[in-house]
């Protein structure tokens, strides 16, 4: 019991420490909120939320990735590669609390924080500045979103491998080739050529 509840506050700590990069909040706030919080593990390729099912968990991951993708006829389409420090949900199955249309599936063993929609509802009722830190986690959430929906339009191919691969050189290890070619909207041939030529550089 020792051991897990050691491991336990170590996720809880890290956790403070991603936190801290949206808002103030001290140990002694974040104190208060620890009990409505969960440590959730899994497997490498298990799903957390399938098409049709309500998500019901907002989730931040400690350690592992997290890919959020849908299916589509032309093959499956990455929206998210969530690593350590990084939000995951299906955004509008949770706030709404309908089916979700996107699916969360994880790459790595990973752990994760997490805090049930009913918990959610509770901190925001009575917590203190729960409000504030909500608010700005969702703002983040958008601006990343709309930064990268908008760098796809901007940005040639090859230089958006090239700025997201000098930027997370760890993800040519950790995410398949296919995977990764889908959340930069690359064709698989092209993101290819592009690693070979980024290998042969160095």
């Amino acid at each position: 019991m020792g051991d897990k509840n050691n491991v336990a506050r170590d996720c809880f700590d890290q956790l403070l420490t991603h936190l801290q990069r949206f808002i103030a909040i001290d140990r002694d706030a974040f104190e208060v909120l620890v009990p409505y919080l969960e440590i959730r593990r899994f497997e490498k390729k298990q799903v957390l939320v399938n098409q049709g099912e309500i998500d019901d968990y907002l989730s931040v991951v400690i350690k592992g990735l997290v890919r959020k993708y849908v299916p589509s006829p032309k093959g499956q389409v990455t929206l998210q590669l969530a690593t350590e420090g990084h939000f995951v949900q299906s955004e509008i199955s949770y706030h709404n609390r309908v089916p979700s249309e996107v699916i969360l599936e994880t790459l790595e063993p990973t752990t994760l924080a997490s805090i049930h929609y009913d918990n959610m509802q509770l901190v925001l009722n009575t917590m203190p500045g729960a409000e504030t830190l909500g608010r700005a986690i969702i703002m983040q959430m958008f601006i990343k979103k709309d930064a990268r929906y908008f760098d796809q339009l901007k940005v040639s191919t090859r230089d958006r491998f090239l700025a997201y691969v000098n930027n997370h050189p760890h993800m040519l290890q950790r995410v398949p080739q296919k995977i990764f070619a889908s959340y930069l909207n690359i064709k698989p041939e092209t993101f290819s050529r592009l690693k070979h030529l980024l290998l042969h550089k160095k």
